[in-house]
């Protein structure tokens, strides 16, 4: 259960579809279960537990985690369990939580992340011609999500607003 900012995350990757028939680009994402902010986000042509690593570490500097602060939850993907991630959220002092095996919705907000990512009218309905187009759609997406998306599950505030704690002011303001 998470109380505030940055106790409990949720991430996964999913597919983003390239020009060549049966490659993908792999988006990563790391989303605050409290606020739905997205705290980490990353575009690759491979998937592996060392770009996860990569990007956990960052996320967790970005938002000033302490040790025994945090738990992230995954599925059981090859990246989630990789030794190289394993190891990175043992350095960092974050508790890792996995779903259980055979289960396919046990991960419900990287997945519902991922429904309203590829749901966007905006989605491309052509291919991504390259990484680096992938990355400024991502980008512009995880902006639009965090600063403009009222998020029903957070009764209309933006994530961002949640993140910061700005939810409970706009929250009374509006109930006036």
């Amino acid at each position: 259960v998470a109380t505030a900012p940055n106790q409990v995350w949720s991430w996964d990757i999913t597919w983003l579809p390239s020009l060549i028939r049966g490659k993908f680009f792999y988006c990563y994402m790391i989303v605050d279960v409290f606020s739905r902010k997205i705290v980490g986000r990353a575009a690759h042509d491979t998937e592996s537990d060392v770009h996860a690593a990569v990007l956990i570490t960052a996320a967790c500097a970005a938002e000033g985690v302490q040790r025994h602060q945090l738990v992230i939850h995954a599925d059981n993907g090859g990246p989630m369990k990789g030794a190289t991630m394993l190891a990175t959220l043992q350095q960092l002092g974050v508790a890792a939580s996995f779903s259980r095996p055979g289960v396919s919705d046990d991960n419900p907000y990287a997945e519902a992340l991922f429904r309203t990512l590829k749901y966007r009218p905006d989605y491309p309905s052509r291919p991504f011609a390259s990484i680096d187009s992938a990355r400024a759609w991502v980008d512009r997406f995880v902006h639009w999500y965090n600063t403009v998306h009222l998020h029903s599950a957070i009764r209309f505030v933006t994530p961002e607003q949640r993140h910061r704690g700005d939810d409970a002011d706009i929250l009374r303001a509006r109930a006036r």
